[in-house]
């Protein structure tokens, strides 16, 4: 059975697995499922139709799962689903979807975040982020696996940042982030592959000097991005297809219409 503080408040309807901790004074709403392991601490706010898996902790005053910050929305059911092995520290504020945009927020696994992080309606969260605190993301943001958010970054409303990515704090980002990238400023700016970030996610050497070689491609030659594409493609096709891989990502990245990317 849960082991929920008699001061907590656990709406009937909730759905709870046996080994799920409810701290002092949190209240837990009818539409919240909570998978087995995951600690909710004191004074935390459950809300809305809210699935999160295992083995999360969720620490004190986060306000999880209630109404998009949208004045489209009308009070459709839409949801908040988060994955297995989180860290949400203290004061976060996760919101569910809209209908306009899926009508999902998504938080994949073992990510990493920090006090005070807004994730607004329909963002989708990767695994193995880190997000630092005071990070604002706007709706409809992408954030790929093992990005890392620098503390109080802000990022506009449907920005990409791709897998391995490094924004440094206070940057304001108002266009995509390519992966393997590292940016920062007002507005943020290039500047290189985060090498250090993918040595320790084991990159071989090879992966990572054709990495430096996309990004002049694309940053360094002067060209314009439909040529830089097109140079990046018969970059891979004369490398090993396992060193070609990371590139094939980053041009995949590249082919996506948006906001464009910082350049």
């Amino acid at each position: 059975m849960a082991r929920v503080h008699p001061s907590a408040i656990v709406d009937s309807n909730a759905q709870l697995a046996d080994d799920v901790r409810v701290g002092p004074y949190s209240i837990v709403g009818g539409g919240v499922r909570i998978g087995g392991g995951t600690e909710i601490g004191a004074h935390v706010v459950l809300a809305g139709n809210t699935s999160i898996g295992r083995d999360n902790r969720i620490f004190p005053y986060c306000a999880i799962g209630s109404e998009p910050q949208d004045k489209k929305y009308a009070g459709e059911d839409t949801q908040l689903l988060i994955g297995d092995g989180n860290t949400i520290r203290e004061f976060c504020l996760f919101n569910t979807g809209t209908v306009q945009g899926g009508g999902r927020t998504r938080i994949g696994s073992d990510n990493w975040i920090m006090g005070y992080t807004h994730f607004a309606h329909d963002c989708a969260i990767g695994d193995h982020t880190i997000i630092a605190n005071c990070v604002q993301l706007a709706g409809h943001v992408c954030v790929g696996d093992w990005a890392v958010i620098g503390g109080t970054a802000a990022v506009h409303q449907f920005v990409r940042v791709g897998a391995h990515a490094m924004c440094g704090g206070g940057s304001i980002l108002v266009q995509d982030l390519p992966p393997y990238m590292i940016c920062s400023g007002s507005p943020a700016q290039p500047h290189g592959i985060h090498v250090e970030g993918l040595k320790r996610r084991n990159f071989s050497a090879e992966s990572i000097a054709a990495l430096r070689r996309a990004y002049r491609l694309v940053y360094r030659e002067n060209l314009s991005l439909l040529e830089a594409r097109a140079a990046l493609d018969s970059l891979i096709r004369d490398l090993p297809e396992d060193t070609a891989a990371p590139l094939r990502t980053f041009a995949e990245f590249l082919a996506v219409p948006g906001r464009g990317i910082i350049r």
